[in-house]
């Protein structure tokens, strides 16, 4: 490695050497690894995630049912976005359910979420237990979910109905399937937002509850004055997961009645003009952009916050 040796006049009138500035090179291994960390994961991002979305975009100013080759697309500009806000009854359904599913998870299963998690930080006895009972849930889909609450929710055999003795059709009926949709959904949405707050509350530092109880500060007052606060990192990433959460939900109507019928979800409404014998592809992938577009927002609104923070440290 060939090194240059400079120098400076010292306060004497003296040369003095400077140090020479030493420049690493990477190993012709090392750096066959660092390009293939950065550009397999780049081509995948790019394959899996980019090129649909650019595809959706492109589509969503046609009409094409998938048959045939590309050239049997129809561009129509911007008709597929006006009939999905004026001549599509189930669009604004969709809209009004997916608000009301996300005003749900946060108001039902993320506090519910926080709430376990400070319990849990207390090291309860069998805490572990606990967490691997609630966090249970997580690991299965939301499809699997609906099949173990239909069994619930059965109108003829359903547990509910059997213990209760009452005869609700709680996912046939158009006014309670979205309620009992939402409650089967919190059941696996609490553990997920529950272990997220318990690794949150692990890397508060301890002396802030240590200085807040000698200060005479209650736990109901140190949890909502110091440690909340601190864990505003953690708050932002819940916001956005329960927001993309609330407007990608899917599985879980499609297993009950394809999103129909009261359940109707913008991802319903994708899935339905996309799949089937009567396949809309310009139409569902007009209704995939808007979804995208206003998940989008959401996201744009953490990267700025969490940006300005690293900017202001």
């Amino acid at each position: 490695m060939a090194e240059s040796v400079t120098s400076v006049r010292g306060g004497s009138g003296r040369r003095v050497p400077r140090t020479p500035r030493l420049r690493r090179r990477l190993a012709s291994r090392d750096r066959a690894v660092v390009v293939t960390m950065v550009v397999i994961p780049a081509v995948v991002v790019l394959a899996l995630v980019w090129l649909p979305a650019i595809l959706s975009v492109i589509l969503s100013f046609g009409s094409w049912n998938g048959i045939g080759s590309v050239d049997t697309i129809q561009w129509v500009g911007t008709q597929n976005y006006r009939d999905i806000v004026t001549i599509y009854p189930p669009f604004w359904p969709a809209i009004r359910h997916n608000l009301i599913w996300l005003g749900f998870l946060f108001l039902g299963p993320t506090l519910l979420g926080m709430l376990l998690a400070v319990v849990l930080d207390r090291n309860l006895r069998f805490g572990r237990l606990y967490q691997t009972a609630f966090y249970m849930p997580v690991v299965l889909s939301l499809a699997l979910t609906g099949f173990i609450w239909q069994l619930m929710y059965s109108r003829d055999q359903g547990l509910i109905n059997q213990v209760f003795h009452t005869d609700v059709d709680w996912y046939g009926d158009p006014h309670v399937n979205l309620w009992a949709a939402l409650v089967a959904t919190a059941w696996r949405h609490t553990g997920y937002i529950m272990l997220i707050y318990l690794a949150g509350l692990k890397g508060v530092d301890p002396s802030l509850r240590e200085a807040a109880s000698v200060d005479g500060a209650g736990e109901v007052q140190t949890f909502f004055r110091i440690v909340f606060p601190v864990m505003r990192p953690i708050n932002m990433i819940v916001v956005v997961i329960v927001v993309i959460e609330s407007i990608r939900a899917f599985d879980l109507v499609w297993v009950i009645n394809r999103g129909t019928n009261g359940l109707e979800l913008i991802g319903a409404l994708v899935a339905q003009n996309v799949v089937g014998e009567a396949s809309r592809y310009g139409f569902g992938s007009a209704l995939a952009v808007i979804m995208m577009v206003i998940s989008s927002v959401f996201i744009t609104l953490y990267l700025r916050v969490v940006f300005s923070e690293e900017k202001d440290r």
